[in-house]
């Protein structure tokens, strides 16, 4: 029986991979949620009949909405792969959840109370995580590939 020599994903490695998936899966409703909106003829008109700056909010919140679900889905491939790009990757993937919360606090209307939830459990993530995959030796080991 061969053994596999490469350090598997296993162990603490898979919980930065559940919190990367986790916002992958929240981040496809929420693209379903703005897309949906095109859907509805309602939602439709009122979307398009409003003021232009309404309507380059609500674009720039599903670009950016787009964006945050492919990256995710990227990082889960290389993290999959366990390519040697993935600490770098995986550490800007948090702090861009992490800005996103922020901009989450500061300019959505949403209760204080779920902004400021956001943003903790996204600081909280950023601030275990981040360490982990900068000084785990797991982590050195198992991202080897190119």
């Amino acid at each position: 029986m061969a053994s596999d020599s490469k350090t598997r994903i296993a162990g603490l490695l898979l919980v930065p991979l559940a919190w990367l998936i986790m916002t992958m899966l929240t981040s496809a409703l929420v693209v379903a949620m703005y897309l949906s909106a095109l859907l509805n003829p309602e939602l439709r008109s009122a979307l398009f009949n409003n003021t232009h700056a309404f309507t380059f909010q609500w674009s720039v919140s599903l670009i950016t909405s787009l964006l945050v679900w492919c990256y995710s889905i990227w990082v889960t491939w290389i993290f999959c792969k366990r390519s040697r790009k993935l600490p770098r990757h995986y550490i800007i993937w948090l702090l861009i959840t992490v800005l996103l919360a922020i901009k989450t606090f500061a300019f959505s209307p949403v209760s204080d109370a779920a902004a400021i939830r956001t943003l903790l459990i996204a600081l909280l993530a950023a601030a275990v995580l981040v360490p982990y995959f900068k000084r785990s030796q797991r982590v050195k080991n198992t991202f080897t590939e190119s």
